[in-house]
């Protein structure tokens, strides 16, 4: 699968170490893993390792292997409290002395997917600013919680999975770091990785992973604004020009209300176009 990277174009590749792989077979892994990245790196796509969880007594070979080989960051899941930052940083820097890579370089995509995460996402966050991305990881979560999780549903009805949802792009918003909303694992569903995808974005979410190519193009488009919205949003603008022109702080479009939090929005849409 990792020789096959340079058919594919998604933000990042993240070559997994830890949930995919058996227990037997984590060496195996890492060393693959490890080999594959000087060829990966030539692509130009940022390279994001999963490593082992802190309680898998792996996490510190794995960075090893893999810090100073090119990478951008590593991935680590079922992050439960900002201590757990704290180690991970020691286990980087020493990696990235040894290797020779820049102090604080090799940032963090951290995994919110228990309880104990989410009611410490906040302080995860803020924990060191090697930390970046976010994601939510449903499953692990609702093994956590104990919760029924039925598949193809409606996202919005999974009434369980909005609060964390919620909570993680919250967090990831106030501090100025991208959110990632759960895997869609049924991969050759087009239509409820789409209706997830919406979903999530709805909550504030600005991206989110994908565990099939087939995957890629659906949520990029999702994520990205549509013509509809571009256009909506030049149209605020210019309505809101002509008002402030004669002096008013507030106008209509096509019977809506247009004031500085909508404009504010539509400035910020425009800008991510550039």
């Amino acid at each position: 699968m990792l020789g096959k990277a340079d058919r594919y174009f998604p933000d990042a590749f993240v070559p997994d170490m830890e949930d995919s792989v058996p227990p037997d077979e984590k060496a195996n892994a890492r060393q693959t893993v490890a080999d594959a990245l000087p060829a990966m790196t030539q692509l130009g796509i940022p390279i994001i390792p999963r490593v082992n969880s802190l309680e898998s007594g792996h996490t510190q070979a794995d960075i090893e292997a893999v810090v100073g080989r090119g990478i951008t960051g590593i991935s680590v899941g079922k992050i439960r409290t900002p201590e757990a930052i704290q180690v991970l940083d020691r286990f980087l820097l020493d990696a990235e002395q040894d290797s020779g890579t820049a102090r604080g370089s090799t940032f963090l995509f951290l995994w919110i997917e228990t309880a104990a995460g989410i009611m410490n996402v906040t302080e995860i966050v803020a924990a060191s600013p090697r930390v970046q991305w976010i994601a939510f990881g449903a499953d692990d979560f609702t093994a956590d919680m104990e919760m029924p999780r039925g598949r193809n549903s409606d996202p919005a009805e999974e009434i369980g999975l909005v609060y964390p949802r919620s909570a993680v792009a919250i967090a990831a918003k106030a501090g100025g770091i991208q959110a990632l909303d759960t895997p869609y694992v049924t991969y050759r569903d087009q239509a409820g990785l789409e209706r997830e995808a919406q979903f999530a974005r709805r909550l504030g979410f600005t991206g989110k992973c994908a565990i099939h190519p087939s995957q890629i193009d659906t949520i990029r488009r999702v994520y990205s604004p549509s013509e509809e919205e571009v256009e909506y949003a030049r149209k605020v603008l210019e309505v809101w020009d002509e008002a402030t022109s004669r002096g008013s702080g507030a106008t209509t479009l096509d019977g809506d209300l247009i004031d500085t939090p909508v404009v504010e929005r539509a400035q910020r849409l425009l800008a991510s176009l550039e």
